[in-house]
């Protein structure tokens, strides 16, 4: 049965796409008025799909700023925060460069934290919200030519864990996600070598949809999870069992 949103103000960062999109329409469906947080929405805010799109790249602190006020000026409070949006740029360590490292550290690990600290404070003195953050099993466990992503999912998974020390007081609680392979354009783009080796891995012998994740992201932002705090929850067909 899914989750009862209504009455709920959301928002999805990374919204314009894969599990983004289809956790901020899923949400919609339940009931709650999200707002979607996007690089790539249009210049002027629109509505689609329920969902309500502000253009706003969450690695500049200050766009993200006004893109909160924006929505308290609509909605005068925010109950869910799902911070999903990430970026890979993969590379062996030896060839990265400085750019394609901080590119990744900037959207992944910074920009949650841009939004995350954008929210805390009207969540802390509503004393209730909701927090999820998308992290991956690579954060975990490390991935070959993805240093730049696994250290910036590792730092999201610590974020998550002191956010929910810090926040747990004012009834504010964070978890986090770590996904495996997820069908996508970004994983679409992988060679198919890497594909079959994630299948490979999974106890379940295929790859993971985006709902699937949207699936476990409304758990965690529902009522029912409202003693879970500071988890990571993987959702990755058993890569890593």
């Amino acid at each position: 049965m899914t989750p009862d949103f209504r009455g709920d103000v959301a928002i999805v960062t990374g919204a314009g796409a894969g599990i983004g999109l289809t956790l901020a329409r899923a949400l919609a469906e339940a009931g709650a008025r999200v707002h979607g947080f996007d690089r790539n929405a249009p210049d002027s805010a629109g509505s689609s799909g329920g969902v309500q799109y502000h253009r706003v790249d969450v690695a500049d602190a200050a766009a993200v700023e006004a893109a909160v006020e924006r929505v308290l000026a609509i909605e005068e409070h925010i109950d869910l925060l799902a911070n999903v949006a990430g970026i890979t740029r993969d590379k062996t360590l030896w060839k990265m460069s400085e750019e394609e490292w901080s590119d990744v550290i900037s959207v992944n690990l910074t920009g949650a934290w841009h939004v995350l600290r954008a929210v805390a404070q009207p969540m802390r003195e509503r004393r209730r919200g909701r927090i999820v953050q998308v992290a991956s099993i690579n954060g975990l466990r490390g991935k070959f030519g993805q240093a730049n992503y696994s250290a910036s999912k590792g730092g999201l998974v610590a974020l998550t864990r002191t956010a929910a020390r810090e926040l747990g007081g004012r009834g504010v609680t964070v978890n986090a996600i770590a996904p495996g392979m997820i069908e996508s354009a970004m994983t679409e783009a992988l060679p198919p070598e890497v594909r079959r080796n994630a299948r490979a891995e999974s106890c379940l012998d295929r790859l993971g949809q985006p709902g699937n994740v949207a699936d476990a992201a409304l758990f965690l932002l529902s009522e029912r999870a409202a003693h879970i705090t500071g988890v990571v929850l993987a959702v990755d067909g058993g890569q890593t069992a």
